[in-house]
């Protein structure tokens, strides 16, 4: 905590970071009521944009009279994790900006050893990577955007948070990306406040407000009483590299109590703790518009006609009834077997008859899946699906789908490996760095760093990535098919092709591991052993004539006679 915290200069900073979050409050109204509306009718458990107050395991999605939205969004959440960041592989490697060093032993040594620590990190039980995860893609989804907290715990480890993005206020630099993010106004308990105020690291510590003071020590003590805090982040434009501390890092944290319109706390991070990934954004508008938003209409078209549907599915399995005159008749039972006298004229007609509607059911049960597909198609689910019109088709005819596939999930899936992705593994890897998680890095490596030749990047390769790249694979199969026909007249037309690496491209994007494949050197080996194992079957095989010829041989020159003609030898191709 920084001691002027409490002086003149800390003040007139909380009243100005309290006026810019104000003003980000008011920026972001239109969007909070309208993802008040897609949560009340898609993801209900996520309401708490205009409606604050609400209380825990109170019941939801009232609104709701179809699941079709709601399902879409889980079958988004669950392929877009799939496809970017799948749990069973490792759907990112690291490399050097300088492609030379990439070739140093040392250095690709290096970046593996530190890409496998930092996905044994990121996925240790204790840091809940995936299930944080899978509620930013349901984020995705549903609002357009999400922020994900990525902090260090205790013991050097990892840890993350999705934050609900009731909480995040965004703000961008000249070039459009997100540099500053406040989380307000979020509630915690006197109790709490007080814990970090009592935290045994200095720089951790709070210090504790006068409204919290006054509900711990006041006449009548409420340590339950709730107190609303706001966390800015901003990048710090007076960082001084001489201190070690937070003055010297590249962004500012201050915690402030809106209650006192104070500073509680003064920190910093070396790097951006909020990876914010945003699905589109428009044009003048920093949040991001998301697939639910594109079918917004549909949606609540969907829950109109449904309810209408309902209500005349209910009138049609229960009509009202119409009786010749009110009064004339006692009430009837409805009940099976019942039995109800009076009811029927002298001459057979019935006095009593259901009222039954004459509109089409079928018309809007079409209606309705027109919507329901629309809904559909915004979330992608036609294209998660795969192999579904021809599961029996050929393999180029599934990398031709592959290959379509990738085009066009390309450009709203590869933003969030830029946006969301590569501020998440800049901060992951600045906490593993400064906590010794990772091995020494070489001196050429360092050298060039320093120099500002080089630095590390990140090489994606996750499924979405192969998929994209599934042109290459389209385009050996094509040129095999082409080829095959000429080699039956010519061989030599098959030289233009380099087979194995032929053979590696479609199988990288087959989705085959790499330690599935051979290296060169280990296919050289293969073949050569190969070639040898070939040479000895056919010296075995020539064995026995070989033998035969040498008894003749020592025969004739025992008695004299004419040596036999040995059997010409086919040489080992």
């Amino acid at each position: 905590m920084a001691d002027d915290s409490l002086s003149s200069e800390g003040r007139e900073r909380a009243e100005a970071l309290m006026r810019n979050h104000e003003r980000y409050e008011s920026e972001r109204a239109n969007f909070d009521m309208l993802w008040e509306q897609i949560a009340e009718r898609l993801f209900p458990r996520a309401q708490h944009f205009t409606t604050k107050q609400m209380s825990q395991g109170d019941l939801r999605g009232e609104r709701v009279f179809d699941n079709t939205p709601g399902l879409a969004l889980d079958r988004f959440a669950a392929a877009v994790g799939s496809y970017l960041t799948p749990d069973s592989d490792q759907w990112h490697g690291l490399e050097v900006s300088d492609p030379d060093l990439n070739e140093n032993e040392e250095v690709r040594e290096y970046l593996e050893i530190a890409t496998d620590r930092l996905f044994a990190a990121r996925y240790r039980p204790g840091a809940n990577f995936s299930s944080n995860m899978h509620e930013c893609y349901l984020g995705l989804g549903a609002f357009g955007t999400c922020a994900l907290f990525i902090d260090e715990a205790m013991g050097a480890h990892l840890r993350y948070r999705a934050m609900h993005l009731s909480e995040i206020y965004l703000g961008e630099n000249h070039q459009g990306l997100v540099d500053r993010i406040h989380r307000g106004r979020f509630s915690m308990k006197a109790y709490q406040v007080a814990q970090l105020a009592r935290d045994p690291n200095p720089a951790k510590r709070w210090t504790l407000p006068e409204c919290v003071k006054r509900a711990l020590d006041g006449p009548t003590p409420n340590p339950m009483a709730e107190f609303e805090f706001i966390h800015c982040v901003y990048p710090n434009e007076d960082a001084d590299p001489r201190f070690a501390d937070w003055r010297g890092m590249a962004y500012r944290s201050t915690y402030i109590s809106c209650t006192d319109r104070s500073i509680v706390h003064e920190g910093g991070y070396r790097s951006m703790p909020y990876s914010v990934g945003r699905y589109v954004t428009g044009p003048r508008e920093t949040y991001g518009r998301s697939p639910a938003m594109t079918v917004f209409r549909d949606i609540l078209m969907l829950n109109e006609m449904n309810k209408d549907v309902i209500r005349a599915a209910q009138l049609q399995v229960d009509p009202p009834i119409l009786v010749s005159e009110d009064g004339a008749l006692s009430p009837f039972s409805m009940a099976p077997r019942s039995q109800n006298y009076g009811y029927l004229s002298d001459d057979g007609t019935p006095l009593v008859q259901a009222l039954r509607p004459e509109g089409e059911l079928a018309v809007g049960l079409e209606l309705i899946q027109d919507r329901r597909d629309a809904i559909n198609h915004a979330f992608l689910i036609t294209l998660f699906e795969i192999l579904v019109d021809n599961p029996k088709q050929t393999a180029t005819e599934a990398l031709l789908r592959a290959q379509e596939k990738g085009q066009l999930l390309g450009p709203a899936l590869s933003r969030q490996q830029s946006e969301l992705h590569g501020t998440m593994i800049e901060r992951e890897l600045d906490i593993l760095a400064m906590a010794g998680q990772l091995p020494p890095m070489p001196d050429a490596l360092a050298e060039a760093m320093e120099e500002g030749g080089a630095g590390i990047t990140v090489a994606f390769k996750a499924p979405i990535n192969r998929l994209q790249k599934t042109d290459k694979a389209v385009g050996v199969l094509k040129a095999w098919e082409a080829l095959t026909p000429l080699a039956a007249h010519d061989p030599s037309v098959l030289d233009v092709l380099d087979i194995d690496e032929g053979a590696r491209i479609v199988a990288e994007s087959a989705g085959a591991p790499a330690s599935a494949m051979r290296t060169p050197e280990e296919i050289e080996a293969l073949r050569g052993n190969r070639q040898q194992r070939s040479d000895i079957e056919q010296m075995v095989a020539a064995a026995p004539q070989l033998a035969k010829t040498a008894r003749d041989l020592a025969q004739a020159q025992a008695t004299g006679g004419n040596i036999p003609q040995p059997i010409p030898m086919v040489q080992p191709q």
